[in-house]
């Protein structure tokens, strides 16, 4: 035998009907050969005509022969063991699967056929034959008609046996009854005819396997004129096939599928595919054919002998001819059709004629009837695909990648050298496209140099649109796609890019994000850049596009407060002072909302639509200081007029604090925060008390308020709003306000820092003090208009009420410093008496007389009149101030001349409170010329007068003394005088006022008593016990005066000469303690 492939060149004359089908050599045919005898062919195949089947099984391959032998072969097809399986018969068909071998055959003791089941895995030990399960004879009917065809399902479940009458034998449940144990060789299910067609012999029988799709298995019955359809197992396998092609076949020419899934139909005119609800799609194939097989994904087509002529009909039969001059000469066409790929991988001629073909260890066998043994080897994929590249064939080199299965990387090496092909021709759009297909393995540099190179701009865009769709796009990409955008003005394609949805599984971006928002920002697509931002939460970029480069300002401060008051407190750092100037109060109100509220930020019904995208809350720092004032850190502006103070009403304070909440939309992007704020319902009773006794209203969803010193540098050059700032956020935080009839509910935070808050709340007031003294003006020509009048006049009444409240908790040595710098006079006053400073009050004033005694008239208010009553406020508890002001008033003859009537009354509350000596008020009326003594006459007189009676009143008291102590002294004598006995002339008791009688007691003070009058150990006189025992008492306490120093050095300062004629009297100076005699 020899074969002969057919070349490449003659494939415009093989035998299609498509002439676009192209023909290949594929295979490499190569003979087999003993391994005995490397000239011949193997054994067991040597004598061809006497084998009557050849199957593929699990173990190897398996031969049988018109003898009733049956042959297992090794990979060098060596027999491996061998067995009479039908003795004095032959074998007419085998089946395997699963290591179960089914042959079915011819004995000369029945005239029916045998049907034997074999475990080739398992052996007889005595005959070495594999063991015989089973074994019975195939009968339908009383009259035998032989088997045309088998089929046996692949879990040996099913088994088909088709006769020549057109009668389907089925059994079921196979598997259970060869493995079930039985020892009864004939115990097999009970055989089912499942289709009969009397006059259309079975040519073909084969199963499709259940799958996910269709749990049913079903059986393929072929016959000469139809195709039909049999449900083998579930609901319905009691129905009659149905006919899914009237196009039958004969013998041999219907096959499986390689996927098992359809049944191959092969006829002269052409090839059909069916499956189990009609006949699915045809290859024209024109030609006689003998049998046809399935090797993977392609089909083997035996032709029956043709005579070798140059002008047959076959391609491969004319090159056979012409190569060989055998004119006449019959030869067996054997072709490879790969139906998917619609090409001819091999076709080639066989002399002697075919008996058989069999697919085994992933290769075709070709078995000559002269016994010679071919195999047709696949070349390796890599070397198909350089032929089809030679000759430009790259679609059918990817659909062939595809059938193979090949790695993702080649079939991108195909698409790329597809690619430069076109590119070569030009075909740039096309190129692109495979280009295109290349993502994710080729390097995107690669590509887009070659575009570039080109000018094909617009083929760049498409690849680096698809480059970013599948997720392989970086920055520069990006930042490239964004700009050849911008260079074409493409809009509509920027809008549809940008806008994109990710269809990744990840749920990525699809591109770079801050690539694309910087690039429309230099491109000046501001709104472009603005969407990115907003879409995916890229809050700092969209508040700098919309401020720093649209101006966008109103959108900006609404985006502000849907970000929520943490997000919204980070951003106003940087761009609050930008926004006062632009929106001055709506950015106050905002500010205003982030400190004092509890609850979420709100914003108007109005512009809830602008932005459905989630919420974010970057984390704050908390904030500590001390609490002076901001002010001073400011470069107010001078020019504007302060802001009157804002009348919160309980609607709006409860609008603040009953904020609902929008449910934020779920982040789509791991990378991004998402920490939005849900509303929860409220508690059901109040959590605190404010500072005004106020009950706190529920709260929803608290968040922690800022420090509002974070936002004093904001309001430079803005005075009004931050007058409004300030006082709104003391009065709705704090519930503080200088009018203490505005009152406003006050959510209490309980986490809040108590300490932080005192210092936010001195700090808040502190500033608003320096503000209402710091009032601005437009004066012209230095005239104040009655406006600017009336605001000063209102800022000043509100820093009086600060200064005069008990409750708002300001620094009062900042305060006092600011109405010195501010000549806040009443503010002045008042705090210096406030901290007890009450010589400072009379001091000021009367300084404010010297700078101002040449503008004070007659009959105006003088500083010289504050001093007086300064001096009847503070003067009763504080007598130093009289001597200060007899100073001032007699400092000036002018100021004497005015307050002549004053001065008699200071002189008056001097004499009568007794606060400072004559001489002393002579010392200080006559230190100088201005007070003659005509002013002070009748009060002189009346203390000369005053001082007179004193000295005469204190004669008589000195002669009083000295008399009376003549006669203590004189009692002392007598009672000390023992030679003079004291005789007792008292006859009456001097407790009971009863007659006198003994026992009596007499005491030397002159008293006597009853001894059953006094007590049991009484030894002083109990009338003057009281008298004796205060001078004791009084001279104990003198005794210890004595020894305390530091006590009597402070009197001497204080008191001077007057204590020391004190401590004389007390004995002090030179104490001698008399003994107390009994008397």
């Amino acid at each position: 035998m020899s074969a002969q492939p057919v070349s490449a060149t003659s494939q415009q004359t093989a035998g299609l009907s498509a002439p676009a089908w192209r023909q290949f050599t594929f295979f490499d045919l190569e003979p087999v050969k003993d391994v005995h005898d490397l000239g011949s062919t193997p054994e067991v195949l040597r004598k061809a005509p006497e084998i009557s089947t050849i199957i593929s099984s699990s173990l190897g391959v398996v031969v049988a022969d018109i003898h009733g032998s049956v042959y297992l072969l090794s990979r060098e097809f060596e027999i491996i063991k061998s067995w009479l399986a039908h003795a004095g018969g032959r074998v007419t068909h085998m089946a395997e699967g699963r290591g179960v071998l089914v042959t079915l055959g011819e004995e000369d003791t029945a005239r029916h056929p045998f049907l034997k089941v074999w475990d080739l895995e398992h052996y007889d030990k005595k005959t070495g034959a594999p063991i015989l399960l089973r074994s019975t004879k195939v009968q339908s009917g009383s009259r035998p008609h032989p088997v045309s065809t088998i089929a046996l399902s692949e879990t040996l479940v099913y088994l088909a046996i088709g006769l020549a009458d057109g009668t389907v034998l089925l059994y079921r449940h196979l598997d259970q009854s060869i493995f079930s144990g039985s020892t009864s060789l004939s115990s097999l299910p009970k055989a089912r005819v499942v289709h009969e067609s009397p006059g259309e012999p079975i040519t073909g029988l084969g199963f499709r396997e259940a799958s996910e799709d269709n749990p049913h298995v079903y059986l393929f019955i072929v016959t000469l004129n139809r195709v039909l359809a049999y449900q083998a197992s579930g609901r319905g396998s009691s129905i009659s096939a149905t006919v899914v092609s009237e196009t039958g076949c004969a013998l041999g020419c219907a096959v499986m599928d390689g996927a098992g899934r359809d049944i191959v139909v092969a006829r002269d005119e052409a090839i059909f595919v069916c499956g189990t609800d009609n006949r699915g799609s045809s290859y024209a194939y024109e030609g006689p054919k003998a049998t046809v097989h399935t090797h993977v994904n392609y089909i083997v087509i035996v032709s029956p002998p043709l005579a070798a002529s140059a002008s047959a009909a076959s391609g491969t039969v004319r090159h056979y001819a012409r190569n060989n001059d055998v004119s006449g000469a019959e030869v067996t066409k054997v072709n490879i059709f790969d139906p998917e790929n619609k090409f001819v991988a091999y076709a080639g001629t066989f002399d002697y004629g075919v008996r058989t073909v069999f697919s085994a260890y992933g290769q075709i066998y070709v078995l000559a009837s002269d016994g010679s043994l071919s195999c047709l080897a696949e070349k390796p994929t890599s070397v198909k695909l350089d032929l089809l590249y030679r000759r430009g064939l790259y679609l059918p080199a990817l659909n062939m990648a595809k059938t193979q299965h090949l790695d993702a990387a080649t079939v991108a090496d195909i698409h790329r050298q597809y690619a430069d092909n076109l590119y070569g021709k030009a075909d740039y759009d096309n190129a692109t496209q495979q280009y295109i297909a290349t993502i994710g393995h080729l390097q995107p540099s690669y590509v887009i140099r070659k575009l570039l190179d080109a000018q094909r701009i617009h083929n760049l865009v498409n690849y680096l649109q698809e480059l970013h769709t599948q997720g392989h796009a970086n920055a520069d990409h990006t930042t490239l796609l964004l700009n050849t955008y911008t260079k074409l003005k493409d809009v509509s394609r920027l809008d549809a890019f940008i806008r994109r949805e990710s269809s990744r599984a990840t749920d990525e971006l699809p591109f770079d994000l801050d690539t694309a928002i910087r690039v429309c920002r230099q491109a000046g697509y501001f709104e472009h850049a603005t969407y990115l931002a907003k879409k995916y939460e890229r809050h700092e970029d969209y508040l700098r596009i919309q401020i720093e480069d649209a101006g966008n300002y109103r959108d900006a401060l609404v985006y502000l407060r849907r970000l929520g008051t943490e997000a919204a407190e980070t951003n106003l750092a940087r761009y609050g002072r930008a926004m006062l100037s632009s929106l001055p109060d709506e950015t106050t109100q905002l500010l205003i909302d982030i400190c004092t509220s509890l609850a979420p930020l709100t914003f108007d019904d109005d512009s809830r639509d602008d932005d459905k995208d989630g919420q974010t809350t970057p984390t704050r720092q908390a904030s500590t200081g001390a609490g002076q004032s901001y002010l001073s850190y400011l470069a107010l502006n001078r020019a504007s007029t302060p802001a009157p103070a804002p009348v919160i009403s309980e609607s709006a304070s409860m609008a603040t604090s009953s904020a609902t909440v929008r449910p934020a939309a779920p982040s789509r992007h791991a990378s991004i925060h998402e920490s939005s704020r849900t509303s929860t319902p409220p508690p059901s009773t109040a959590n605190g008390a404010t500072s005004t006794a106020l009950s706190a209203k529920p709260r929803i969803n608290a968040v922690k308020r800022p420090s509002p010193r974070l936002f004093f540098a904001h309001f430079v050059d803005h005075r009004e709003c931050l007058v409004r700032f300030l006082e709104a956020v003391a009065l709705k935080r704090w519930g503080q306000s200088v009018d203490g009839g505005v009152t406003a509910e006050v959510e209490r935070d309980p986490d809040a820092d108590d300490m932080a808050e005192q210092y936010d709340q001195i700090a808040v007031w502190n500033t608003l003090l320096e503000l209402y003294l710091t009032p601005t003006t437009s004066a012209v020509n230095g005239i104040v208009s009655e406006n600017d009048t009336k605001a000063i006049t209102s800022a000043n009444e509100k820093a009086l009420k600060l200064l005069q409240s008990v409750d708002l908790p300001y620094d009062a040595t900042h305060a006092l410093v600011l109405c010195s710098t501010r000549a806040f006079t009443p503010g002045l006053v008042l705090l210096w008496e406030r901290q007890g400073m009450h010589e400072d009050v009379l001091r000021f004033w009367m300084d404010r007389w010297r700078d101002d005694a040449s503008s004070v008239s007659s009959s105006s208010q003088s500083p010289s009149d504050e001093v007086i009553s300064a001096l009847h406020k503070y003067g009763p508890d504080h007598p130093h101030l009289y001597q200060l002001v007899l100073r001032f008033l007699t400092s000036d003859a002018a100021l004497l001349k005015r307050h002549e009537a004053d001065l008699q009354g200071v002189l008056k509350e001097v004499e009568e409170r007794g606060v400072m000596a004559p001489l002393e008020v002579v010392r200080i009326l006559g230190r100088n010329g201005v007070v003659g003594v005509g002013v002070v006459r009748e009060w002189l007189e009346r203390r000369i007068s005053q001082a007179r009676q004193d000295v005469n009143l204190d004669r008589d008291l000195i002669s009083s003394y000295r008399s009376e102590t003549s006669t203590k002294l004189r009692q002392v004598e007598e009672l000390s005088d023992a030679a003079h006995p004291r005789v007792f002339h008292v006859t009456q008791c001097a407790s009971c006022q009863g007659q006198l009688d003994l026992p009596s007691v007499h005491f030397m003070c002159g008293h006597s008593y009853h001894q059953r009058c006094l007590g049991e150990h009484e030894t002083e006189c109990p009338n003057c016990a009281r008298a004796h025992g205060l001078i004791r008492e009084i001279r104990q306490n003198n005794e210890r005066l004595a020894d305390q120093h530091d006590v009597f050095l402070q009197e001497v300062r204080e008191r001077g000469f007057s204590a020391l004629a004190a401590g004389f009297g007390r004995g002090a100076m030179n104490l001698s303690r008399l003994e107390e005699g009994v008397a």
